[in-house]
């Protein structure tokens, strides 16, 4: 992902949990943050080490970063977000992990359309 669509510092992820929404499923919570001046949307992760080692810890962020990537035109501008993954995405595909993205990001009306899901395998 481009540096403009990342949030890495600690005081900006600490200003989205603190005034931000928060939004979930049982694979993950997302709080997103209104920055109407902005002219993108960012996106932070957070993957615990209760999740797993290193090597699915930084599997899981490719998916979730793949999916964004791949939902770029869906998601609304001018918003910060941050992903928190929860144990069950441990055992999800990326197709699933995707899915589950949507879904919340649907709960926090943070799509412009309804994305549709499809799975290349399901057909």
């Amino acid at each position: 992902m481009k540096k403009k669509l990342r949030i890495k510092k600690n005081d900006e992820f600490q200003l989205v949990f603190q005034k931000g929404k928060s939004f979930a499923n049982r694979q993950f919570v997302i709080y997103i943050l209104d920055k109407p001046e902005q002219d993108h949307f960012r996106i932070g992760l957070s993957v615990s080490k209760k999740i797993g080692n290193a090597v699915m810890r930084n599997q899981i962020k490719r998916y979730i970063r793949q999916a964004f990537l791949e939902l770029m035109d869906d998601v609304k501008i001018g918003r910060d977000l941050i992903i928190i993954a929860r144990k069950p995405v441990a055992e999800m595909d990326f197709f699933q992990v995707k899915n589950s993205l949507i879904h919340v990001l649907k709960l926090a009306k943070a799509l412009r359309y309804n994305a549709k899901f499809q799975n290349p395998r399901q057909k």
